[in-house]
């Protein structure tokens, strides 16, 4: 099972312009999202994310304590990381993977059977490219930025008639964001 997971605005941003970016969503959202990877096999980021973020990609309970369980951190890019990224340290393995195929960030996951693709938009777009997404998860929060990083690049796509199109599954309202889920 390959879901997308994201954070955005309900106008599609994950970042202001300025590149700032936390937080989108509120409190019981990033609970509910932490909670979520502490079920997962792995968790697959690209090397432009770690660069512009610094996550670290762990499972974390709302008191800041890792959960029992982690996910293996897969990075997948061509760039350095630098040695004290937070990715790389803390509870669980991080793996790096050099390219940009997915298929080579899921043969790294090894016998994973629930991963999660969390950005960034260029990674995302690889996996639904490749048709290797079975489920969107996307956290929507009620702000408006009006520019800034999109939340995800489809390639291919050039007309309505082009998009990829997805079933939902639920709605759930956390706070005052919204968790949708979609499958393919």
């Amino acid at each position: 099972m390959v879901t997308v997971k994201l954070a955005a605005t309900v106008d599609g941003r994950i970042a202001a312009p300025d590149g700032t970016s936390r937080w989108i969503t509120g409190e019981l959202a990033r609970e509910r999202a932490h909670a979520e990877r502490a079920q997962l096999d792995a968790i697959v980021v690209g090397t432009g994310t770690v660069a512009a973020d610094d996550p670290a990609l762990t499972a974390r309970r709302p008191d800041g304590a890792p959960y029992p369980h982690q996910p293996v951190r897969i990075v997948l890019g061509e760039r350095e990381l630098p040695p004290d990224a937070r990715v790389l340290t803390g509870p669980g393995e991080a793996r790096l993977v050099r390219g940009h195929d997915p298929r080579a960030a899921l043969a790294a996951a090894g016998d994973a059977v629930n991963v999660q693709v969390e950005g960034g938009s260029t990674v995302i777009g690889a996996f639904l490219d490749t048709g290797l997404v079975d489920r969107v998860q996307a956290y929507i929060a009620p702000v408006l930025l009006g520019a800034g990083l999109s939340a995800l690049t489809v390639p291919g796509v050039g007309t309505l008639a082009d998009a990829l199109r997805l079933r939902l599954e639920s709605v759930e309202r956390l706070g005052d964001d919204v968790l949708l889920t979609m499958v393919r």
